[in-house]
């Protein structure tokens, strides 16, 4: 029997979207379909089998990506990581709704794509999630 977490009501958006962004923010280009398979794959194994801790590991790394890929010139690449940052930003958006310590664990990452929603740089200022909740 699958272990029912409020956390996972707010995976479908990210589940959708952020395999083909991931993969292109990952290779700095736009990414082959097997790379958008393997994150595909990946995403999928998070969220049937992984915790809420892993699932937001897993978002935090991406926001790391975001930050590293600031500086490419790619238009892939840059809508890749448009997308992905709106997503992760509404997914964690989100958790501040449910129970639990998602949100908590989520504010560094949050703060991040909020101040690059406003124009401005991650530049590896985003707090680790981690060390809270």
């Amino acid at each position: 029997m699958v272990k029912r977490a409020s956390w996972l009501s707010v995976t479908p958006e990210p589940e959708r979207e952020l395999p083909d962004a991931v993969a292109t923010l990952a290779a700095g280009r736009r990414a082959d379909g097997q790379a958008v398979a393997r994150e595909r794959e990946l995403i999928e194994r998070l969220v049937l089998r992984g915790s809420q801790r892993r699932w937001l590991d897993y978002l935090h790394h991406v926001v790391a990506l975001i930050d590293a890929s600031a500086g490419l010139d790619d238009p892939d690449v840059a809508r890749a990581r448009t997308r992905a940052a709106a997503v992760i930003a509404n997914h964690h958006n989100l958790l501040l709704a449910l129970p639990g310590s998602g949100a908590a664990r989520t504010a560094g990452d949050r703060a991040a794509l909020a101040r690059l929603e406003q124009g401005e740089e991650l530049n590896n200022n985003h707090s680790d999630h981690r060390g809270t909740g």
